[in-house]
């Protein structure tokens, strides 16, 4: 344990509860804080490293605040200060008052474009050494105005092409162009015939029209403050000396000869040309195809290459054509790189006069070129520095060579950088532990290290007991001892030395006896759920601890990981035993007891062999296939030591339910065979087969499963099952049948036969389903009556051939749809909503009603415009709800069943009943004694419109529960016993022949076991109720109503 993890450990355990109790810890952390700071790693010195360098930034004049920051920040130790350069200027912000530095990061106030534009580089410093970071472009966003002069008209013939100049103002950056035609907000639509250049910013018309005439205004957006400016109109005019001819195109608008784009941004190539009529503009690569990724915008004007690569290089052409000829232009485009790192260099430490070499290497398109920075400076080549192609080398290093180094790779486009540090080593030899004490066994080698910290490397010497020792010293000054004994025992001194000091490491060798293990049993066999102790016993020398360490296959065994099969045990120092319950198929395997002293460790090992189920066999292949039958082979899997004795061959289709075993030849499968045929199959189905293995102790698991096949066609063998039939059209015959599944269809091709004949006669029909899905087969002659009984019998066929027919069975044709409507319609105003419709079934014979369908509609109406509403059977009576109140309506009944609808019967008149009163019970009044409730109110009177109140119906529930007590009364008062214990609802409602009325307000009355109440209250004024308690004493409260 270093230190450094000593200290932490210490800092935790002084921290825990049971210390805080105690006064000592202050002076245990006054004691150990200060050398714990002293050890922790940010306690080495380091120079600076970024991490944050300033980036390209672009500064809107507009902006309110008129600060620009600029970030850098860098770590080390000690803590690096910071300054600036720009343009390779140091800026001095003690000098300057509009600069000023917070940590690393510089601040320029009221910054200006004529004083503050250019390179910016940070320089980080401290006491190790100084780095540059990569310079940052600081721009300044703005747009200036359009001059404000008048612009002359353009004046063109029809069909002749113009072109509008724009000639922006001022700014910085880009700008995005558009022309306004007229006034805002309408914009020119860019088309074949009208294109927007984003590089000249001019509006290009290469066919005037009529329609073009009008006033055109520029107008010029900055990408980054979002700022607009419009230019003073430019007229548009048509001459009137006559109308343009044809004439071949010009090409006005192109992209440069040569154009630049770094990888990986997107290049627009425009192409625009005058003519009439308009031209059409194709592109081409001269040599290969243009990209993919390239796509055609603005009627194919622009040619637009996303994320650009160097092999998109090369010269494009543009052509323009019309009827009158055609014109072209060709430019070269040119993908550069910036630098990209290939190789970077890392910091480094090597002892005065060795030698550096660092090697940093880039990519990059122009090829990059390097040069060195040390602490900030351009390193020259000396007599003992040499730079060649990013290759530095430092011959016979000094002290002042330290510092921090930096590699810059550049070409034209941007230059990257690479720090490091070099650390120049002085130091006298130094041991971290000393002495050491080092214990060995009789018979073993001995390996006493020497490994002192030094800068030069030092001279090593080692002696015993005063005297110089020369046992086989090997190449890294370690003293190895071949085969040692007693006498080896005893104080070793290794001595380094160089030019700055000396240093001796002492180590006390200590020579025991050797440990002997002993694991018991050595070989064990057990079966599957059985249990099994391991015994291991170590002979040791006692002055020494022993600790124990199992294996599993040379891997530590984790008990915990184990669901609790393994338990250690240990019940005398130099013994540890191992006990597996319930033992697993996986726990078989070579066990290791490890025991280790301070002096050696040997391993001893026992093997366990789990006798259990079989394993799976190997993967299953289907050698051959028929109908009905598959062979298949196998390879006999693990018997887990306990013969395989049979095998269990097992099947699975898209239709079964999961594996089903199969009928084998032959039967049963023993353990030594490798092979069997499953039979009894069905025809043109898809399998899968799999074997499972058994053996005394148990079943397996299976083998993987065998890749699906399908069986060969044959016949069907199966007819299709409960054939029935009727209902239907007149003059229809139903036929339907079970359809048979796809696992005995058999073959492709699969379909129905359905054969019948009337009663009495000799020959069959018979009719071809071809769709193996279809249930039903309807045939149709006028010819014969309804209820006509028919034999009717479905067969099955596939491409193999016809397979059986079902058993013959009796089906009616159609009986058809009723002949006649309903008789004695008769209706009954139930309330204002509800119509009761009764009637009777027509005469008997054929055509009888399955159900009924009832139609009504108001009496102002069509009876299109009206509802129906159908019986769930043959039943003869239907309420209508939902009707309108005091209003007539006809009604009319008629039959119907799957044949079709009979006739309906005469409309009949009805009207419902008037609504019921729409005003609630009100001034509720009620007296309470004990459980007696006498409760009044005042009488509803009903509107003109509104059924007159023929009772109340006063409701009564406990409260949480939803049932309700419903007593009826002519009368508007009423007396009601509540049962004791709870608080009960009560409200009324008015009874009409029209339904009922609004509910009045409710009323909460609260009875009590063995207490009497008395109150009174009314609910016309909503005052509240004062209700007193008889007990042994006078209780009074209130009650609020709801």
């Amino acid at each position: 344990m270093t230190l450094w993890h000593y200290f932490q450990w210490e800092a935790r355990i002084f921290s825990e509860p049971r210390f805080s109790e105690l006064g000592e810890f202050s002076i245990l952390l006054t004691l150990f804080l200060p050398l714990f700071f002293h050890l922790t790693p940010e306690s080495e010195e380091f120079g600076p490293v970024f991490l944050q360098e300033p980036d390209d930034a672009i500064f809107s004049l507009d902006s309110d605040d008129k600060k620009v920051i600029m970030n850098c920040e860098a770590r080390g130790n000690p803590v690096p200060t910071y300054s600036w350069l720009i343009n390779g200027t140091i800026v001095d912000p003690g000098g300057d008052f509009r600069y000023s530095l917070i940590d690393g990061n510089l601040i320029i106030h009221n910054a200006s474009e004529a004083i503050d534009y250019g390179r910016y580089q940070c320089r980080a410093e401290n006491s190790i050494g100084s780095v540059l970071s990569r310079d940052a472009l600081l721009q300044f966003a703005y747009l200036g105005a359009f001059s404000g002069r008048m612009r002359g008209a353009v004046s063109v013939r029809e069909g002749q092409g113009v072109v509008l100049m724009c000639a922006p103002p001022p700014h910085s950056p880009e700008i995005i162009y558009s022309w306004v035609f007229n006034e805002l907000p309408s914009f020119v639509a860019e088309d074949s015939r009208r294109f927007i250049s984003q590089e000249t910013g001019h509006l290009y018309i290469s066919k005037v029209q009529p329609s073009d005439v009008g006033s055109y205004v520029c107008q010029v957006k900055n990408t980054v403050t979002n700022a607009r400016v419009l230019s003073p109109p430019t007229p548009l005019t048509l001459k009137t000396d006559g109308v343009m001819g044809e004439y071949e195109p010009k090409i006005e608008a192109h992209f440069p000869q040569t154009v630049l784009a770094a990888k990986g941004i997107t290049v627009r190539l425009e192409c625009f040309a005058l003519g009439n009529p308009v031209p059409t503009i194709t592109w081409r690569k001269m040599s290969g195809n243009i990209p993919k990724k390239a796509r055609l915008r603005k009627s194919q004007a622009v040619l637009e290459i996303p994320n650009i690569q160097l092999e998109d290089s090369g010269s494009y052409e543009c052509k323009a054509e019309n009827t009158r000829g055609g014109t072209a232009f060709r430019g070269h485009l040119q993908v550069y790189t910036l630098p990209q790192w290939i190789s970077m260099i890392n910091d480094t430490q090597l002892d005065s006069g060795e030698q550096l070499r660092w090697e940093c290497r880039a990519t990059g398109k122009p090829r990059p070129t390097y040069r060195w920075l040390r602490n900030g400076e351009p390193l020259n080549s000396q007599s003992r520095v040499e730079m060649v192609n990013g290759e530095l080398i430092i011959h016979r290093l000094q002290q002042t060579d330290s510092g921090m180094y930096q590699c810059i790779a550049e070409n034209k486009y941007g230059a990257i950088y690479s720090s490091a540090e070099l650390k120049i080593l002085a130091s006298a030899p130094m041991f971290s532990t000393n002495p050491v004490r080092l214990i060995a066994t009789v018979g073993k080698d001995v390996s006493l290290e020497c490994r002192p910290r030094a800068s030069p490397k030092p001279r090593i010497s080692w002696r015993k007991s005063d005297r110089r020792v020369q046992i086989m010293l090997l190449r890294n000054n370690t003293l190895r001892i071949i085969n040692s004994s007693r006498s080896d025992e005893g104080s070793y001194v290794c001595r380094a030395e160089n030019q700055f000091g000396s240093a001796e490491l002492t180590t006390m060798l200590l020579v025991k006896e050797p440990m002997r293990v002993e694991l018991n049993p050595v070989r064990v066999e057990v079966t599957v759920g059985e249990s099994v102790v391991l015994s291991c016993k170590v002979t040791h020398d006692p002055s020494l601890d022993v600790s124990f360490l199992w294996l599993l296959n040379n891997q530590p065994l984790n008990t915990q990981q184990e669901g609790g099969h393994f338990e250690y045990i240990q019940t005398q120092s130099s013994t540890a035993d191992l006990m597996i319950r319930s033992i697993l198929l996986k726990h078989a395997g070579k066990y290791g007891c490890h025991a280790q002293t301070s002096a050696d460790s040997v391993l001893a090992e026992a093997e366990l062999l789990v006798r259990g189920p079989p394993g799976p066999p190997g993967v299953v292949i289907v050698e051959e296939i028929t109908d009905t039958t598959a062979t298949l082979s196998w390879s006999h899997g693990v018997d887990n030591h306990s013969p395989i004795t049979t095998y269990n061959v097992q099947a699975r289709s898209p239709v079964s339910l999961g594996w089903q075993t199969v009928k084998t030849d032959p039967e049963p499968v023993t353990g030594n065979m490798e092979s069997a045929m499953a039979v009894e199959l069905n025809p043109w189905v898809e399998y899968e087969f799999r074997v499972v293995a058994t053996n005394g102790i148990g079943t397996g698991d299976p083998s993987t499963p065998s890749r699906a096949v399908r069986t060969k066609e044959a016949v069907p063998s199966v007819a299709p099952a409960n054939v029935r039939g009727g209902n239907g059209r007149r003059h229809e015959l139903v036929i339907s049948w079970e359809p048979i599944s796809e696992e005995f269809q058999n073959g492709e091709g699969f379909g129905y036969i359905v054969a019948f004949r009337a009663n009495g006669t000799r020959g069959w029909k018979e009719k071809m389903v071809t769709s193996a899905d279809s249930t039903t087969y309807k045939y149709r002659d006028e010819t014969f009556p309804p209820l006509t009984p028919f034999e009717v019998r479905v067969g099955v066929y596939n491409n193999k051939g016809d397979g059986p027919f079902s058993e013959v069975v009796t089906v009616f044709s159609a009986e058809g749809e009723p002949r006649e409507p309903p008789s004695e319609v008769q209706a009954f105003a139930i309330s204002s909503s509800e119509i009761k419709v009764i009637w009777k079934p027509p005469n008997p014979g054929p055509g009888r009603p399955q159900a009924y369908e009832v139609s009504f509609w108001k009496d102002m109406e069509q009876e299109e415009m009206g509802k129906k509403k159908r019986t769930t059977g043959n039943e003869t009576t239907l309420l209508l709800t939902g009707l309108e109140g005091n209003t007539q309506y006809l009604i009319s009944v008629k039959g119907f069943n799957s044949a079709g609808q009979g006739p309906a019967s005469s409309p009949i008149k009805i009207s419902t009943k008037k609504n019921a009163p729409s005003l609630p019970p009100g001034n509720l009044m009620w007296i309470q004694e004990g459980n007696n409730v006498s409760l009044s109110w005042d009488p509803v009177k009903a509107r003109d419109n509104e059924s007159e109140v023929i009772g109340y119906k006063v409701l009564l529930r406990q409260e949480g529960r939803g049932h309700s007590q419903v007593m009826r009364t002519p009368n508007s008062a009423v007396v009601l016993t509540l049962p004791e214990g709870g608080t009960y609802i009560i409200e009324v409602r008015a009874v009409s022949e029209g339904g009922e009325g609004a509910a009045s307000a409710q009323v909460r009355v609260l009875t009590s076991s063995g207490k009497r109440w008395l109150g009174s209250h009314s609910l016309g004024g909503f005052s509240d109720l004062r209700m007193c308690a008889y007990g042994n004493r006078l209780d009074c409260f209130h009650i609020i109503p709801l």
